[in-house]
């Protein structure tokens, strides 16, 4: 099949199975005498699957390509990939973490305007301003929103 057909066939971009071959996640494969295109095989579809599957739990590019290495090897056992599964696990706990506490930093600043006046005294542009919005000094994300000077001057 050519790049526009497995691109087709997973529902992605061409492009991006340009890149997929750049970065090596995709072999190099040969080019088809008479069209002069490359041809991809079924391996390479299920490759291109198992990247999107990996992507859609939140596996980037660079773990997939180490992944893929695992998934080769055949001295590779159920341990290796459990491991990098955890600590996706881990990674994401971190992230919702951190998406809860600038939920209540943003929650904190907006509490903090009532909706009326003009924009320049909105203090919410005042709290971005000062830099004491939801993690952009440290303290909101730290989970110190209650220490921030935005917050303190209401």
């Amino acid at each position: 099949m050519t790049r526009g057909e497995l691109a087709k066939g997973r529902n992605v971009n061409r492009e991006t199975i340009r890149y997929y071959e750049k970065r090596g996640l995709l072999p190099q494969t040969r080019r088809n005498p008479s069209s002069g295109y490359r041809d991809f095989d079924q391996g390479s579809l299920q490759r291109v699957r198992f990247i999107k599957g990996a992507q859609s739990l939140g596996f980037t590019l660079e773990e997939i390509v180490d992944l893929l290495s695992l998934r080769a090897d055949p001295r590779t056992g159920c341990t290796e990939l459990r491991e990098r599964a955890v600590d996706k696990i881990d990674e994401v706990e971190t992230k919702i973490k951190d998406l809860q506490q600038i939920k209540r930093a943003l929650t904190e600043i907006v509490s903090q305007c009532t909706g009326e006046g003009p924009a320049g005294e909105c203090p919410i542009l005042e709290c971005f301003e000062e830099g004491d919005g939801a993690g952009l000094d440290g303290r909101a994300s730290s989970g110190n929103l209650e220490n921030s000077a935005c917050c303190e001057r209401r």
